[in-house]
């Protein structure tokens, strides 16, 4: 997979288990980290860099295909 598809994956299950994380728990604190990967997705779009692609680069999953 290439490195835009492994960042989708991570971060969409990521957003889906803190939603289930607030819902189970009753506690917005698991709604701001949602609203800190969705921030993430957002500058990650306008600058082209991302926290989670660069550790994705360090684990060696930059390769095509």
């Amino acid at each position: 997979m290439t490195l835009e598809r492994w960042l989708r994956v991570i971060t969409g299950v990521l957003i889906l288990i803190t939603l289930a994380l607030a819902f189970y728990f009753e506690d917005d604190f698991w709604l701001i980290i949602t609203a800190i990967l969705g921030f993430n997705l957002f500058q990650s779009g306008l600058t082209n860099w991302c926290p989670i692609m660069a550790t994705l680069k360090v684990l060696g999953l930059d390769k095509k295909g």
